[in-house]
Formats: C-alpha cells, sequence, structure tokens
C-alpha cells in the first residue's frame, strides 16, 4: 500500500513550479555602500568556492528539462568584484548546459567595475546585463561608494563600454523619495542609456534597511499614472517591465486564455549563498535570522543535492507558512488574479510572519499600478 502522499507537498505543487531561475552569490562583498541597501554582510570579502559551484552545476543538469534555460542570476554583493579570473572560473562548470542550451547566464551589477576585458568575458560567455542605476546624478545620489563619493560616473562609463561593444542591457532603478516625485524625467534618463528594458523597484523596507520612509501609496498611484501615460505618449521607448506584466496578463484575459495566465505557477528561486547554503521562495531572505524561521537556509548543496533540497521545500516551516499565505490571499485580495500572492521577503520583514497577506510592497509595486491604469481609463471614458 502506497503512503498516503503529503497534504502539504501537494499544496507545495499547487503554487510552485520547478525552479526557472537560481540566484547565485559569488561574493558577499560590494564596492559600494548604497543607503538603502538591505544586505547586512555587504562590507564582507566572502568569495565562493569553486568546489561549490560545481556542485551546483551538477545538480541544474539534474533538473528536468524543460525546453527553456535556466535562468543562472550571478547578484551578490557586487557579483564582478569578485575578479574576471575567479568569475570565469565560477562559470566554467557551466559550460556545458550553456553550449547545449540548458542554462543562460544573468549578472546583476552595479556597472561601476566593467571594463573592456569585462565586455570580452561577458559576450564570451553570452551573459545578459542588469545595471542598477536610479537615474541623474541627483536621483542616484544615494549609490556611494565605499568612501562616500557618487558612483554615478563610473555607472555611466561602464553602461557606454557595454555599447561599444554591443552587450545588450536592462535597467533597474530603485524608486525613493525623490525619484517618485519626477516619473517623466527618469523616463527620458532611462531612455537615454540605451538598455533594452527598465524597471522600478520602489523602495522597500527589508533586511537591514529600515529606517527610511518608502514612498507613500498616493505618491505610488501617482507614479505610476505618469508612467503609463508617458510610455504611451513615447512607443519607440525600452518597455518598463511591471507595465509589460500587466499588459500580459490584460491581454490574456482579453482574449480568453485566462487559464493560462492562471496555470502558471511561482519560481521557488533557490538561493545560493557563497558558501552553499541554499534559501527559498526571495533571495532578501538570505543571511537572515528570525525566531520563528531560524536562518531561512533549506539545505546545503554541498551535502544534499539541490533537487533533494527542494524536493522537502513542503516541509520548511517558512515555506508552509508562506503557502498559508497565498490561499488566505488567494481567498481575501482583489487583486490576487494579477499580483499571484505578495513577495516572501516583504511579509517578513514588513509584517514578522509569511502567514500574513498584504504588504507595502503589495500596495505600492502591484496594486498601485492597476488603479493608475484603471484611473487613466476611466478618465478617458468619461471625456
Amino acid at each position: 500500500m502506497r503512503p498516503c502522499p503529503s497534504p502539504w507537498r501537494a499544496r507545495y505543487r499547487k503554487w510552485f513550479a520547478a525552479p526557472q531561475t537560481v540566484v547565485i552569490q559569488p561574493t558577499t562583498w560590494c564596492n559600494l555602500d548604497c543607503r538603502y541597501c538591505y544586505l547586512p554582510f555587504r562590507k564582507l570579502k566572502h568569495q565562493m568556492p569553486l568546489e561549490v559551484a560545481e556542485a551546483l552545476a551538477r545538480a541544474v543538469a539534474r533538473f528536468e528539462d524543460s525546453g527553456q534555460p535556466t535562468g543562472i542570476v550571478w547578484h551578490g554583493g557586487e557579483p564582478l568584484a569578485v575578479g574576471r579570473e575567479k568569475f570565469a572560473s565560477l562559470l566554467a562548470p557551466f559550460e556545458e548546459l550553456r553550449r547545449s542550451g540548458r542554462v543562460h547566464h544573468y549578472v546583476q551589477t552595479n556597472a561601476t567595475l566593467i571594463s573592456e576585458a569585462w565586455c570580452d568575458l561577458l559576450g564570451a560567455y553570452d551573459i545578459r546585463v542588469g545595471v542598477s542605476i536610479d537615474g541623474p546624478a541627483a536621483v542616484n545620489a544615494e549609490r556611494l561608494d565605499l568612501r562616500g563619493k557618487p558612483a554615478f560616473d563610473r555607472i555611466l562609463r561602464g553602461i557606454s563600454l557595454l555599447r561599444e561593444h554591443g552587450i545588450e542591457f536592462s535597467v533597474i532603478s530603485v524608486v525613493g523619495a525623490m525619484g517618485i516625485a519626477m516619473p517623466e524625467r527618469l523616463m527620458e534618463f532611462q531612455a537615454t542609456l540605451g538598455g533594452h528594458s527598465t524597471g522600478f523597484n520602489i523602495e522597500e523596507i527589508e533586511g537591514v534597511n529600515t529606517d527610511r520612509q518608502p514612498p507613500t501609496v498616493g505618491q505610488s498611484e501617482e507614479f505610476w499614472r505618469r508612467i503609463l501615460t508617458w510610455t504611451r505618449e513615447h512607443p519607440g521607448a525600452p518597455p518598463v517591465r511591471e507595465i509589460e506584466r500587466l499588459a500580459e496578463y490584460l491581454k490574456l484575459i482579453r482574449s480568453g486564455r485566462r487559464a493560462e495566465w492562471e496555470r502558471r505557477r511561482l519560481d521557488p528561486i533557490p538561493t545560493v549563498s557563497w558558501k552553499g547554503d541554499v534559501v527559498l521562495l526571495s533571495p532578501e531572505l538570505a543571511d537572515t535570522r528570525a525566531p520563528e524561521y531560524g536562518d531561512f537556509v533549506a539545505g546545503n548543496i554541498l551535502d544534499r543535492p539541490l533537487t533533494e533540497i527542494l524536493g522537502n521545500a513542503h516541509r520548511l516551516r517558512y515555506v508552509r507558512d508562506f503557502l498559508t499565505g497565498l490561499d488566505r490571499c488567494q481567498t481575501e485580495c482583489a487583486f490576487f488574479d494579477f499580483c499571484r500572492g505578495a513577495q516572501a521577503a516583504n511579509r517578513y520583514f514588513e509584517n514578522g510572519s509569511l502567514t500574513t497577506t498584504e504588504t507595502h510592497y503589495c500596495r505600492v509595486s502591484r496594486q498601485a499600478l492597476v488603479t493608475a491604469l484603471s484611473a487613466l481609463a476611466t478618465k478617458e471614458a468619461s471625456a
């Protein structure tokens, strides 16, 4: 007689698919000291040993081939701070998988360390680049180096090198107290950079970034309304990540393909630390300790294969609490059909529990976008 399947396993599979993305922390260190940074260990120079990258490559090779490459996202700290030789050695174990189309590399960087030699390496491995820059110099002023000096000119120099070498890049901007009031200026600036897309992360309360006042819901709704208006008036501008997601949702709903949207499950986003520890659900939970959940570590890939760690995800208390919160979101939230549930890290850092539902992140990044579009549509219909 077969044992009864775990109800928690069934609930996990209801919400989560196999990983589409694996986040890797090649180093904890960052050469910048941004005022809103959430990373607690960004001044420590830990680096990933080669054996961790090798173990991870073996694990990814065991993933079921979905026909789409697994995204290997090199994050940090500042991932380029490990140096080109070290970075190339960490890429090497994945090379057979990359050549066969099983993985695609991404790197999220502040771009200050990009050089001609780095561009050669990025191009050789077909690495897709995400650049963190918040806007014009005055808006980007909170991105400082370790001496407290602005990083803006060095970021622009790195972007210029990427363009010169034909390396595509996207842009991610943190939107804080200054940027929230100038969406058109941000979009105009983004359009000059030459990126293929842009994304806006409205500043969040998470990690060690707990003392600042994030933008309000009202400010965020106005921000998104003006972003929507600007993008419609400038059809040739780089697409905005958040608007593209909303547009995709509306297109599927309007074309009678709601089931296609609803079949999409969440990515568990395994995040592998420099020493091989694995945290699930949100990269921001790495290097965090909590009375209820310990250090959020699901296992270490030097001790257990990643596939086994993922197979036992439903046994973790924080994952179970998150599943409970997702069920509640689905029942209680009018925005759930689009949003699909609050981010795990935001639930913990804002509410102290993963069983909770709505967060400030939800209100300013998802709900405000929807209500901004609704307000624009209503205004135009009544005109």
